[in-house]
């Protein structure tokens, strides 16, 4: 059995796409769903910061690059290694579709409704880290319809920088379309441009059907 077969075995495969998975969930795209929890907890006056709480005196291009450069892609391309570079690449948005799924999903269920506005509020009123990570447009703001031009995003930056477009894609952009249909089967995104591409800018669309 060759080294692809055996990274493909079925104990193995699961582990390859569980890493995966929670690597954009929590590492990457999921960031506000941690900001979300973390909100929900009981704030303890102890009186003392822990040393985890600290400032790292980091600005936001070194946190990602600490994340993704350091950290995320080394591990992802000695994995790419162990497969052909198309299936490795499918494997990613496989992973990266689930990973979307249960962001949108959690997403429904800390909304206070299941609308396209609900949706949409975090781009309509980014908190500082959206502002710091992405430079938007709005182009379309209507009922059933709403569409945003992002022209800087410090996640295609990071990756494209890192020669990895490819696994950004796959991994960052791809899981925005489960993402959509798990908050709501209603809602569809649309998109055929993004800067982690090469493109211009990216050209998020979301309508709700029905």
């Amino acid at each position: 059995m060759d080294l692809c077969k055996k990274v493909l075995e079925p104990s193995r495969r699961k582990f390859f796409r569980t890493m995966i998975a929670a690597c954009p969930l929590f590492c990457l795209g999921g960031v506000e769903l941690f900001a979300a929890s973390e909100a929900k907890k009981p704030v303890q006056n102890t009186g003392e910061k822990h040393k985890f709480l600290e400032n790292s005196n980091l600005n936001y291009a070194q946190v990602f690059d600490f994340a993704f450069a350091g950290f995320f892609l080394p591990i992802i391309r000695n994995l790419g290694n162990e497969m052909n570079k198309g299936e490795f690449i499918e494997a990613l948005k496989r992973a990266a579709e689930a990973a979307g799924k249960q962001s949108g999903q959690f997403m429904a269920k800390s909304s206070p409704e299941i609308s396209l506005a609900a949706y949409t509020s975090v781009l309509k009123n980014p908190d500082p880290f959206w502002q710091h990570a992405l430079t938007t447009e709005i182009v379309e703001d209507k009922e059933k319809a709403f569409e945003i031009k992002v022209t800087e995003c410090l996640w295609a930056k990071t990756f494209r920088e890192a020669k990895a477009g490819d696994i950004g894609y796959a991994t960052i952009c791809y899981q925005d379309y489960a993402m959509s249909q798990g908050f709501s089967p209603k809602l569809k995104m649309i998109r055929t441009k993004t800067l982690m591409q090469g493109h211009e800018y990216c050209n998020h669309r979301w309508v709700w059907e029905g």
